[in-house]
């Protein structure tokens, strides 16, 4: 028997994960602080300047951010971190958080999805629904959406009708904005509007970072009969660019069961349903 020759797949795989990983961190602290020394961000992520440094010029050279003698600064696209970026931030917080926005539907819904890594976890979870799936022969439930990962989840799906909007795609979210997304929109009705935020506060209410995804999200929770936020702990309390919504105008606030106590009860004080998963 030849001896194995070559690096381990589990352990490229580990080291690429890992890599991943530190993506996120060195752009989360970017993002806060503006600028990033590389003996700063080495001691913060607990590892040699020498793979920070390696690390920066990657995303450099994915226009992530700016290179600088020692560190670097935040490139404007690394306040709206492209979609790929956020997934693993939060993971299992926005899966608990899908799926009890899946389990509000119920068969026969026109349901909304905006683009967002939460709203794309209860669009899988929707996907997975056995008892929609076995609901007839035809589709069980309507999902309009902007974003085309979404529509790529659910498009496969035969208990599930995917409606798309046009529109211009932003390469952050993969959100269609603009337009031809309005004009979709205005057109129909829909039973829940399920909503991904970048921010929600009791003050300013729903909020996100770009002003184009933000008109959208408001027209289409205007369209809906139930408006359902999804927001991770992280959200809450905090206020984005762009206003999506006022509080009034939402229904329910679906967040994980790790979010403040205070400010959970700051939201249901307000009058707001607030559900933890």
């Amino acid at each position: 028997m030849q001896p194995f020759v070559g690096n381990d797949p589990l352990t490229e795989w580990g080291t690429f994960v890992a890599r991943y990983e530190r993506w996120n961190a060195l752009l989360e602290l970017l993002a806060g602080e503006g600028r990033l020394e590389v003996e700063q961000a080495a001691r913060a992520l607990g590892v040699s300047p020498a793979t920070i440094r390696r690390d920066l010029d990657e995303l450099a050279r994915q226009q992530m951010l700016t290179r600088t003698r020692g560190g670097a600064v935040a490139h404007g696209v690394s306040y709206d971190l492209p979609l790929r970026y956020k997934t693993a931030r939060h993971a299992p917080e926005k899966q608990r958080i899908g799926a009890a926005a899946a389990r509000l539907v119920e068969p026969g819904m026109i349901v909304g999805l905006n683009g967002g890594t939460t709203t794309t976890e209860a669009a899988r979870a929707i996907g997975a629904r056995g008892d929609l799936r076995s609901a007839g022969a035809g589709p069980a439930v309507t999902i309009v959406t902007n974003a085309l990962n979404i529509a790529n989840e659910l498009v496969v799906r035969p208990h599930v009708k995917t409606v798309v909007t046009g529109g211009v795609a932003r390469p952050q979210s993969y959100e269609l904005i603009g337009p031809l997304a309005t004009g979709v929109l205005r057109e129909v009705s829909l039973d829940m509007a399920i909503i991904g935020v970048d921010a929600i506060d009791v003050e300013q209410g729903a909020s996100a970072h770009h002003e184009g995804e933000a008109s959208i999200n408001h027209l289409m929770a205007g369209r809906a009969r139930r408006v359902v936020v999804v927001a991770d702990g992280s959200k809450l309390g905090r206020r984005a660019f762009a206003r999506i919504c006022a509080l009034g105008e939402i229904d329910v606030l679906l967040t994980d069961g790790g979010a403040d106590d205070a400010r959970v009860t700051e939201f249901a004080e307000a009058g707001l349903r607030v559900i933890q998963a």
